[in-house]
C-alpha cells in the first residue's frame, strides 16, 4: 500500500495523486517507486477521509512543514489539497507549502489559486528551463503555453502575498541555470537549484 504521509528530514509530505500532465525527463518515477524509503505510488487516490485520518494518526510535533508533494502534481487533485490543508491549519501551526509544476490552472480550467491562497503558505514552482524552447524538450507539457502560465503562476501566487521561489533541475548547464536564475529575478522570485544526483532519494 503506498504511504499517504511520509518524512523526509524536517518536513511532512502528502502524496495526494499519481496525476501528473507533465512527463518530465528527468522525472524520478521513470526510476523508482518511491523516494526516502516510502512508496509512493497509488492504487487509489487517497479520499478526504482517509486524508483526515492520516494527519489525526500523525503527530507532527518537531517538524517544520506540511508539504504537498507526492508521486503526482497535488494540484490535479486540488480539492482534496484545500480541504485537507484547510483541516490541517485549524489543528497545526507548521507551514503549508505546495510544489507544483505550475500548470494546475490550465489542467483544472479555472483560476485554483484564490482557493489555495486561503490555506497555503508557500509555493515552489518549477521552472525548469529558460525559455520555452528547452522547457518544452524537458517537461514535454500538453499546453502550448505551458512555459508562460509557469510564470504567470509564480508572478500571481506572489502578488497574492505568498512565499513563493522558482526551482529547476541540476541536468541544466551552469549557463542555462544563470539564464533562469536571472528570468526569475525578472519576476523578483528567488531560484532554487535541486540536485538531480539526489532527486531519486530527496524532496
Amino acid at each position: 500500500m503506498a504511504d499517504i504521509l511520509y518524512v523526509y528530514q524536517k518536513n511532512v509530505y502528502v502524496n495526494l495523486t499519481n496525476r501528473c500532465p507533465a512527463r518530465c525527463v528527468f522525472c524520478v518515477r521513470n526510476k523508482k517507486d518511491g523516494v526516502g524509503g516510502s512508496h509512493l505510488v497509488l492504487e487509489e487516490e487517497p479520499t478526504a477521509d482517509e486524508l483526515r485520518a492520516a494527519i489525526d494518526a500523525f503527530s507532527f510535533d518537531g517538524y517544520e512543514e506540511l508539504v504537498f508533494c507526492g508521486y503526482g502534481e497535488p494540484t490535479c487533485a486540488v480539492d482534496n489539497l484545500v480541504e485537507t490543508a484547510r483541516y490541517f491549519k485549524e489543528r497545526h501551526t507548521q507551514k503549508i507549502r505546495v510544489d507544483t509544476n505550475g500548470l494546475g490552472c490550465l489542467y483544472n480550467h479555472r483560476d485554483i489559486l484564490p482557493e489555495m491562497a486561503e490555506v497555503v503558505d508557500r509555493f515552489s514552482v518549477s521552472l525548469n528551463a529558460p525559455d520555452r524552447k528547452r522547457y518544452d524538450e524537458l517537461v514535454r507539457p500538453p499546453y502550448e503555453n505551458a512555459f508562460e502560465e509557469v510564470l504567470r503562476f509564480g508572478t500571481a501566487a506572489r502578488e497574492l502575498g505568498k512565499d513563493v521561489v522558482f526551482s529547476v533541475v541540476s541536468i541544466l548547464s551552469e549557463e542555462e541555470i544563470d539564464r533562469c536564475r536571472s528570468l526569475a529575478a525578472d519576476y523578483g522570485i528567488p531560484l532554487k537549484v535541486r540536485s538531480y544526483i539526489q532527486e531519486e532519494d530527496e524532496q
